[in-house]
């Protein structure tokens, strides 16, 4: 099936996978701090809210909510540009780093907004690089459980939401990462990403199609697929569980 235009939905988030090329997009400390930096000057001038992000060496997850139908993608491009020139003359490199462009879907918040950032933070331990989330710095799960503040990072109200303090947000933050993910609703993100169609109920994609105006999904909608198709799933290197 053919991945449509990357879509846009006012004020709604958005699932932003970016997949290594030929070998890790990132070689030393260095580079994952320079890659901070460039995301976070991006995301300021193309007006791009970030509440979750992890960076791995074969592929980085954002959870962001754009300000205008370009922002993620005037700040992905700022992003690639700066970052692989340096890393390219950092390590004697030429060419890019990543595979093709970023994929990208919109989520209903409501449903998936907390799954997705839980699915970001704890990405290196289901990829097996660390045994806790909390162990791996290039995350943003040590933000979200007050163990650093990341400036660059705007809270989503439904992070909000968890607690009336800060303390009790990050304790609750902290609880939902002990539960257990639905492997179902994770690979229908990492999919649904991958693909470029929203990800939603019936009726978020209803009234999601009819607020941007065009088509969000195939058509044939459905808020998930059958039992036992998962096996039929392209393989993502890096994004899905070991």
């Amino acid at each position: 099936m053919t991945r449509l235009a990357r879509h846009y939905v006012p004020e709604q988030p958005q699932h932003v996978i970016l997949q290594e090329l030929t070998g890790p997009a990132f070689l030393d400390e260095g580079d994952y701090l320079y890659f901070l930096a460039c995301l976070a000057d991006a995301a300021r001038v193309a007006d791009l809210a970030v509440h979750a992000w992890v960076l791995m060496p074969d592929a980085i997850q954002f959870l962001v909510t754009p300000s205008y139908e370009s922002s993620v993608a005037v700040a992905m491009q700022a992003v690639g540009r700066r970052y692989v020139e340096t890393f390219n003359r950092r390590h004697g490199r030429r060419g890019t780093v990543w595979r093709g462009g970023y994929r990208a879907t919109v989520i209903e918040p409501d449903r998936y907004f907390l799954l997705a950032s839980q699915v970001i933070d704890h990405a290196p331990v289901r990829n097996r690089l660390v045994a806790e989330p909390g162990n791996y710095p290039w995350s943003s799960y040590t933000h979200h459980v007050g163990l650093r503040v990341d400036n660059f990072i705007k809270d989503h109200p439904l992070y909000r939401a968890l607690g009336n303090t800060p303390f009790e947000r990050q304790q609750a933050y902290r609880d939902l990462g002990v539960q257990l993910l639905d492997e179902r609703e994770v690979n229908d993100l990492m999919q649904s990403t991958l693909e470029g169609w929203v990800l939603g109920s019936a009726e978020y994609c209803a009234w999601a199609a009819q607020t941007a105006n065009r088509r969000l999904m195939p058509l044939l909608l459905r808020d998930r697929p059958p039992q036992g198709s998962h096996d039929t799933r392209p393989r993502t290197h890096g994004l899905t569980k070991r």
